[in-house]
């Protein structure tokens, strides 16, 4: 149950703050990034010393938003993971060490305050010649418990019931939920609306942790996920497909474009020259068109059987599953993302 939803006022709350990332090997924010250098010049005003931003000319500092997630029943005192994401022209924050930054959250009050070493899963490398060479993303990383709570915030409940709130809300969920708390703890639990589930009883850790462990089947949407860019499909619950016939087929054109070289000859006049020539070869290949008849009603497994046994391409299955969306055969959700 714990997976599917979770009690009214138990969330968690992002919090932000703008900080300054120090001791960075020449990867920080250049001279031209004027909000950093001012940032730069308020911190050492902070702590007595008096510079210009027009006197500083560092590559050791970047600026860097700092965002964090507090949980909720959180007291002072304790230790949160932070995030932390150049937003200046800095190359990298490996090696650097965030200076104290305080994070807020919506309503501008400061509730944790973040600080220490920076980790970076990724590397870089830069050669005088210009070559280089990265992996991972080394403008973004983390501080393990870089974050120190400074301000709780209470859970707001409203009435003397518990009332769970569904993560994908779903009118068949909903009821299977409430008739398994009913069945299961033998509490009074009914299904408000297709996100939320009122049970009668008061608020308390044991309560809360037997509604955790009830076992509930919820119910799974009919959807196909397709990322056309990478040419990935992802479907899930239960699907059908309605009679239907497919024919897919391909034609592809190639166009090959070189250059002919003719020297002249070894013993020719003088004035005879290197001559070029431009050429083009054009291929068009039109592959055999496949039909595919589906009776009754298949299931999705079926169809996907029946397109690998004729060898199409994943991006030809989007192609097709997008017409039989068209054509009103897929009883189903289709996603593009």
């Amino acid at each position: 149950m714990r997976d599917l939803g979770h009690f009214r006022g138990m969330r968690e709350n992002q919090l932000v703050g703008y900080g300054l990332v120090m001791g960075l090997d020449g990867t920080g924010d250049r001279k031209g990034t004027g909000f950093t250098l001012r940032s730069m010049s308020n911190l050492l005003e902070s702590v007595g010393l008096t510079v210009s931003p027009d006197e500083m000319n560092v590559k050791n500092v970047a600026a860097v938003m700092v965002t964090a997630g507090l949980p909720p029943f959180a007291r002072p005192g304790g230790k949160i993971d932070v995030t932390v994401a150049s937003i200046g022209d800095a190359t990298s924050l490996r090696g650097g060490i965030l200076v104290q930054t305080p994070l807020e959250g919506a309503d501008g009050q400061v509730y944790a305050v973040a600080q220490g070493p920076i980790s970076v899963g990724g590397f870089s490398a830069d050669s005088p010649g210009g070559s280089s060479v990265a992996q991972g993303q080394v403008t973004v990383g983390r501080v393990p418990s870089g974050g120190i709570i400074e301000r709780e915030v209470r859970p707001q409940t409203e009435g003397p019931d518990l009332e769970l709130l569904l993560v994908r809300p779903d009118v068949t969920t909903a009821q299977r939920v409430a008739e398994a708390i009913t069945k299961q703890l033998g509490l009074v639990a009914e299904a408000v609306d297709p996100g939320t589930i009122r049970i009668q009883s008061t608020p308390d850790v044991s309560t809360m942790a037997q509604v955790g462990e009830v076992q509930v089947d919820p119910a799974t949407p009919a959807r196909v996920v397709i990322n056309e860019r990478t040419g990935t499909i992802v479907a899930g619950g239960e699907i059908h497909v309605h009679p239907v016939a497919i024919s897919h087929g391909n034609l592809s054109i190639r166009i090959k474009n070189r250059t002919e070289v003719y020297q002249p000859e070894p013993w020719g006049p003088q004035s005879s020259q290197t001559a070029y020539a431009d050429q083009s070869d054009i291929a068009v290949q039109d592959e055999d068109s496949h039909f595919l008849a589906t009776g009754g009603t298949s299931t999705l497994e079926e169809l996907a059987q029946a397109l690998n046994a004729l060898g199409v391409t994943p991006r030809d299955v989007i192609a097709i599953f997008q017409a039989l969306k068209e054509a009103g055969a897929l009883d189903a959700e289709l996603v593009i993302m």
